[in-house]
């Protein structure tokens, strides 16, 4: 777990003065990095620059949007025989993401779920902050926007009872759209899991098995789409659709475009499901980013949220491959007396089992790492793969 102390050492390192150019080649014995040191090298290198070099937060990518795979999920807990499987893992495995259709999330929720988003960016900036005060991840976060819409804007996270320091709020539908969300994703989950033959963690739906944030950033018509800058671990998130709308995300294969149906729900595999799953599944970076104006109404006027709900897990928790890993010696020793070489072969064969293709890591470091690194040209996983 990451401790007071290194966090303030990350926030030391990544605010000190550059350091002078290093000494030229020519006079250097040559030294190969990985690619992952590499990697970090260049991190450090892109945090010392000064603000007016720093990357910008606007996303990459294809202007044209394309419809996300359709999953139909009938409502009933039993009826699992209903969903198209095929679907759900073919998306999965191959793209990281896909839309929901005949789920049991009402439109009106949604609706409402959002009234109350709304108001939030309506209080003063001090009731912000202090009806939602920062405890990582948690709170009221606000970074100013430049004149090209560059920036974060504002935005707030909350946990599963969507609570606030205040009795003046009461975030009933909130509350509820995310329970409601959240059970989706514990499902998607669940059988996801079951088809590819792993353990699911999150069967038993304990709550210290998991928790749940919700993310809510407003859309301002006429600025250009960003990345949601604060990249946060996840399981899996889901967005409810109430109007049409573009969103681009950042998938394994690149930047995407997508245009889910109106009131469907997207949703996009996160990058602990991909370890989970030993790499098999694809992932998502980050939530899925709203496009103001684009695959929307033209009123310039108009106002939405984007209400983001990730299923993801607690900080003092570790993460590794689901998989089960051959024991160093597995022949019974009655085998071994009777030296019954095609038995011996046989309980070999059945301890041969998938290898492990990353290794295990703390949760919390990880997420304190990648929510607080923002770059998002760097997997963040790939200094914890196994290279063989």
């Amino acid at each position: 777990m990451a401790s007071s102390t290194q966090k303030q050492q990350l926030t030391d390192f990544y605010g000190g003065a550059t350091s002078a150019p290093p000494p030229t080649p020519s006079a250097q014995p040559i030294n190969l990095l990985s690619s992952v040191d590499a990697a970090d090298a260049l991190s450090r290198l892109l945090h010392r620059l000064p603000p007016a070099l720093s990357l910008s937060t606007r996303r990459a990518g294809s202007s044209t949007a394309t419809s996300p795979p359709l999953v139909s999920f009938p409502d009933e807990v039993g009826s699992a025989n209903n969903i198209n499987l095929h679907d759900l893992l073919s998306s999965s495995s191959q793209l990281g993401f896909f839309q929901l259709a005949n789920h049991s999330v009402p439109t009106q929720l949604a609706n409402s779920a959002e009234s109350e988003a709304l108001s939030l960016f309506d209080l003063p900036r001090e009731k912000k902050e202090s009806y939602f005060p920062r405890n990582w991840p948690l709170g009221y976060e606000a970074e100013d926007r430049d004149e090209e819409g560059d920036g974060l804007g504002e935005s707030f996270c909350l946990d599963s009872s969507c609570s606030a320091e205040s009795t003046e709020l009461e975030l009933a539908s909130l509350r509820e759209l995310t329970r409601a969300l959240e059970k989706v994703g514990l499902r998607i989950f669940g059988l996801i899991s079951g088809s590819l033959g792993f353990e699911n963690p999150l069967e038993k739906d304990d709550p210290a098995r998991f928790c749940t944030l919700t993310w809510i950033s407003e859309d301002q018509p006429g600025k250009r789409a960003m990345t949601s800058g604060r990249f946060y671990p996840y399981i899996v998130g889901l967005q409810y659709q109430i109007r049409s709308r573009k969103y681009s995300m950042l998938a394994d294969s690149g930047w995407v475009s997508v245009l889910p149906q109106v009131d469907s729900v997207l949703v996009t595999i996160g990058d602990i499901a991909q370890v989970w799953s030993n790499g098999k599944l694809k992932k998502v970076r980050e939530r899925a980013v709203g496009s103001s104006g684009e695959g929307m109404n033209n009123n310039k006027k108009s106002r939405s949220v984007s209400i983001s709900v990730l299923v993801t897990l607690p900080l003092d928790t570790r993460v590794s491959p689901l998989v089960k890993i051959p024991k160093q010696t597995t022949i019974s020793e009655d085998v071994i007396k009777n030296n019954n070489e095609e038995e011996e072969e046989e309980l070999a064969d059945d301890e041969e089992e998938e290898k492990r293709m990353f290794n295990s890591f703390s949760f919390e470091d990880y997420a304190w790492r990648v929510y607080h690194e923002r770059l998002n040209f760097k997997d963040p996983l790939d200094r914890y793969r196994i290279i063989t």
